[in-house]
């Protein structure tokens, strides 16, 4: 193939839904010889399983041994039976979650996921605009910001991208920073970083997810960092990048969006090129592309709209929750 090296779903006629499932070394010997004798993404489903089911193991016995100390008896029994109640939860949750693994490598594949991410295969950030065609569906034009409202609510999303860079493993990302602010008050911080392939494929190659809460009687009431659950970076501790748009989707192509065991595990299937929607800042009449998004982490499920020449416009909860792009602005 000429041009740039990329993963085999890019290949013309050739061209398959994106190859999944990752194992990490020496795993393998710790699987039973019938998970051996599966492929490699329900391999590396039942490894996260076990390894699920040992944390909630362990939270459980760490919170036993705050139960031991406390001192009055029915608070003791309380918390006993809520550790109880917890462990009971955290396993179904892990019987949930490797179902959902379980799925996606039914749509995407039993094949290592191990895509190429070498920097030849990627252009300068700085030309996306400038020279190079940005990715219709994902533009990372910078001094961009799209800024979102969900519905009924006051909570507000602003993705910037900036003109900010970050080097992973010698390719040169682009950073976006993602701000969500409820009622004013900053519960989440995100630097998003990306890079746009050769083929125009726009790739996520990882984030620092930053979530603050504030507590009642607190003076002042700072937002305060409570967790970076979430965040990953490729090729660290066995972290993959994934796609968050192909250049030529087609219907039915199925992918990880991100890819971090047990940490952020996010999937993306194209339902539609020809979806509707409209929001405050646009409307897309039979031209937008459709996603279904599932998380195996948290199990949500989300169908987001992408409006060529402009990008994500609407990401729609089962519940009817909508987060609808108001602006953009260059």
């Amino acid at each position: 193939m000429t041009g740039p090296k990329l993963p085999a779903f890019f290949a013309g006629a050739a061209r398959m839904n994106v190859v999944a499932g990752f194992l990490a070394a020496g795993l393998t010997t710790a699987l039973a010889p019938a998970a051996l004798a599966a492929g490699f993404c329900t391999q590396t489903a039942d490894a996260a399983l076990t390894a699920a089911q040992n944390d909630a193991r362990g939270t459980f016995w760490n919170a036993k041994g705050v139960c031991i100390n406390e001192t009055d008896a029915r608070d003791r029994t309380k918390c006993n039976a809520d550790a109880q109640q917890s462990l009971k939860d955290d396993m179904q949750l892990a019987q949930d979650q490797h179902a959902e693994r379980l799925r996606i490598c039914g749509r995407i594949g039993e094949d290592r996921y191990d895509p190429e991410f070498d920097r030849p295969q990627f252009v300068d950030p700085a030309k996306i605009g400038h020279g190079v065609a940005p990715n219709p569906y994902f533009p990372l034009v910078r001094g961009t910001l799209f800024t979102y409202k969900v519905k009924g609510e006051d909570q507000i999303t602003t993705d910037l991208v900036t003109d900010k860079t970050k080097k992973i493993d010698d390719v040169t990302c682009v950073v976006v920073e993602d701000r969500v602010k409820v009622n004013g008050v900053l519960i989440e911080s995100t630097d998003d970083w990306f890079a746009q392939d050769l083929a125009g494929n726009v790739w996520y190659c990882g984030e620092l997810a930053e979530v603050f809460e504030t507590f009642k009687g607190d003076r002042p009431q700072d937002p305060e960092l409570t967790t970076i659950d979430g965040s990953f970076k490729a090729d660290r501790n066995g972290d993959r990048p994934g796609l968050i748009a192909e250049a030529s989707p087609q219907v039915g192509d199925t992918y990880y969006e991100e890819f971090s065991l047990n940490n952020a595990e996010d999937a993306a299937q194209v339902t539609s090129l020809t979806g509707s929607a409209t929001v405050p800042a646009t409307t897309c009449n039979k031209t937008c592309l459709v996603t279904r998004n599932t998380s195996s982490i948290d199990l949500d499920l989300e169908t987001k709209y992408y409006q060529p020449g402009v990008g994500l416009i609407l990401e729609l909860d089962p519940d009817g929750t909508r987060n609808e792009l108001i602006s953009v602005t260059h």
